[in-house]
């Protein structure tokens, strides 16, 4: 996929809604060679998706070994909206809290109050973290009223050829 169609597709309104919610399931590769799916808070920075983890996560190692991984972020509503992104984890370990972290985990709901402590409890038992950055190299958007899984498509076309002919 080129880069311009990958631009295009993560522009579009319904992606850019996607691209603000708060949690994407990440699919990689685990060290004893299984399939991972897991949940995992997220930010997109404009042409990035960049995820927070803990040091000692078990998924680094694999991630390492493996950088190739797939994003999906949907909607739970009907029809669904779903944002399919996959491309190659870069890992940057960082002292402290890395700003996305704080940025990705305030829209939960909390008061003002709670905030503070979560904060603080975050800061307390963190000394660092690892940034799982993942630059977009495919992108696809479903929404089932524009766009429609590939295998669905092709349904809809060899109907149309049959009705056609």
């Amino acid at each position: 996929m080129q880069p311009s169609e990958i631009t295009e597709v993560l522009h579009r309104p319904i992606s850019q809604e996607l691209l603000a919610r708060d949690l994407t399931r990440l699919a990689y590769v685990a060290q004893d060679g299984t399939p991972r799916s897991i949940p995992i808070a997220f930010t997109w920075n404009g042409s990035q998706i960049v995820m927070c983890t803990t040091k000692n996560a078990p998924k680094l190692p694999a991630l390492r070994a493996n950088p190739m991984v797939a994003l999906t972020v949907d909607t739970e509503s009907h029809p669904p909206k779903i944002l399919l992104v996959r491309g190659r984890a870069e890992l940057d370990v960082v002292d402290g809290i890395p700003e996305e972290y704080l940025q990705m985990n305030g829209s939960y709901e909390m008061t003002p109050e709670q905030r503070v402590e979560w904060e603080a409890e975050v800061r307390s038992l963190y000394d660092g973290m690892v940034r799982i950055v993942v630059t977009p190299t495919w992108a696809k958007l479903i929404d089932f009223e524009t766009t429609l899984p590939t295998a669905i498509e092709e349904l809809v076309r060899r109907r149309a050829e049959r009705q056609g002919a």
